[in-house]
C-alpha cells in the first residue's frame, strides 16, 4: 500500500514535472529516489514577493494588489502558487520534501495556499509562521510533513538593531522537532538582511544576525554538543563573507569535524557548479546556503547528511537565458516592472538527512 500511494503521487502529481527533470543538463546527480521510513529531504526556497492579493495597511505591500504597480490580481497569484507547488514537487522527487523551509512570503494566508491549495495537500503539510516587523511585510515559515517530523517548540528569534533601533528585518524562525527515530533536530530558518542602499553599508546588519544567530545556537550546543543543527536560509553573503565565516563561524573544511562546529554545506559548490542560486547583473552568488552542526556534518551518530554536501536544484525550467548578461539567469515572475510568469529571482537548495541503523 505504501509504495501504491507513492505511485499515485508520481502519476497524479510529479509526472508533469518529471519530463521537466529529464531534459536538464544541470540535474545529473539529482536523488530522486523514495527516502524510505527515516530519510529527510530538507529544501529551502526564496519565493520572491509572494503576495497576496489583498492591500495591507501596516505593510508595503501596495505594488501586489490588483490597483497596484503590479497589477497582482487573483490570475497572477494562482500562477504563482502553482509554480511554487511545481518547484516544491520537482525537488522532492519521487515523493515531496519532508521539512521546507521559506522566505517572501506576505503572511500565513499564503503559506496555508502552499500547503493546502496544492496538489501538496495530499500529504497533509503543516506550516509554522509568525509575522515579521519587516516593512514590506515578507516573512520566514517552515512546512513539513507530520508524518515524519513533530516539532515540540517553535518561536520567532526578533531582530533589533542597537545602532539602528528604527529599523525592521525578517524575524529568524526557530524549530525544534522529532524524527520518527525520535531524535531531536534544531532547525533555524533565515532572511538575513539585504544589500539594499549598497553592500558595504548594510554588512554590520548581517554581522549582527549572524551574531545573534550563532549566540543561540551556542546555547543549545553548552547543554548538548552534540545537538542536531541546520541553518538554512537567504544570508545575502556567500559562504566566505564575514557574516558567514566570521561571525556565524560556519566552516568550510570538514576533514577535521570538532566538537561545537558548524559547518557550510555549500563551500564545496563555489569551486564546482557553473552557477549559484541568485544572479545579479552578470555575478552569480551563493547567497542561499544549508549549513549544519558537527554531528551531522560527519557520521558520529546515526543521523548525517547524505554525501556530506547540499545542492541546487536547478532544472531548466527555472532558467532562461540571459540575453543581457550572457548564459542564464533565473526566470522570475517579473523582470522588472514586466510580467513574465516565471519561477523566483533564486533557486532552490537541498540537503539529505539519512538516518544508518
Amino acid at each position: 500500500m505504501r509504495y501504491l500511494k507513492y505511485l499515485c503521487f508520481v502519476f497524479i502529481l510529479i509526472f508533469p514535472v518529471k519530463a521537466y527533470l529529464q531534459q536538464s543538463d544541470y540535474l545529473k546527480d539529482f536523488d530522486d529516489d523514495i527516502r524510505g521510513k527515516y530519510g529527510l529531504r530538507i529544501m529551502f526556497y526564496n519565493l520572491e514577493n509572494f503576495f497576496d492579493t489583498r492591500n495591507d495597511s501596516i505593510s508595503l505591500d501596495d505594488d501586489y494588489t490588483s490597483f497596484g504597480l503590479k497589477h497582482w490580481g487573483r490570475e497572477k497569484y494562482n500562477a504563482k502558487l502553482n509554480n511554487t507547488y511545481k518547484v516544491i514537487a520537482s525537488v522532492g522527487g519521487w515523493e515531496p520534501p519532508e521539512i521546507i523551509g521559506v522566505c517572501e512570503v506576505e503572511n500565513k494566508w499564503v503559506v496555508s495556499e502552499i500547503a493546502s491549495g496544492t496538489p501538496l495537500r495530499k500529504f497533509n503539510y503543516r506550516y509554522i509562521h509568525y509575522d515579521s516587523p519587516d516593512p514590506r511585510g515578507i516573512d520566514v515559515a517552515m512546512l513539513y510533513r507530520p508524518d515524519k517530523f513533530t516539532p515540540v517548540f517553535h518561536q520567532p528569534v526578533r531582530i533589533v538593531f542597537p545602532f539602528d533601533t528604527a529599523s525592521r528585518t525578517r524575524d529568524i524562525l526557530y524549530v525544534k522537532g522529532l524524527t520518527t527515530t525520535k531524535d531531536t533536530l534544531h532547525i533555524f530558518v533565515n532572511h538575513f538582511p539585504s544589500k539594499f542602499g549598497g553592500a558595504m553599508i548594510s554588512i554590520p546588519k548581517r554581522n549582527f544576525v549572524a551574531g545573534l544567530l550563532r549566540s543561540k545556537v551556542d546555547s543549545i550546543l553548552t547543554a548538548i554538543p552534540e545537538a542536531n543543527i541546520i541553518i538554512m536560509g537567504d544570508f545575502n553573503d556567500e559562504p566566505m563573507d564575514e557574516s558567514i565565516h566570521i561571525k556565524l563561524n560556519a566552516k568550510c573544511d570538514t576533514a577535521d569535524v570538532k566538537e561545537r562546529n558548524l559547518y557550510n554545506l555549500m563551500c564545496k559548490l563555489k569551486n564546482t557548479e557553473k552557477i549559484g542560486s541568485n544572479k545579479f547583473r552578470e555575478q552569480w552568488s551563493l547567497i542561499d546556503q544549508m549549513i549544519v552542526s558537527a554531528s551531522l556534518a560527519k557520521n558520529k551518530q546515526k543521523w548525517h547528511v547524505n554525501n556530506y554536501r547540499a545542492y541546487i536544484f536547478k532544472a531548466d525550467y527555472l532558467l532562461q537565458a540571459d540575453e543581457t548578461y550572457m548564459g542564464v539567469r533565473t526566470f522570475r515572475t517579473y523582470t522588472g516592472p514586466r510580467y513574465t510568469g516565471g519561477y523566483s529571482d533564486h533557486l532552490p537548495v537541498y540537503m539529505d538527512l539519512v538516518y544508518e541503523q
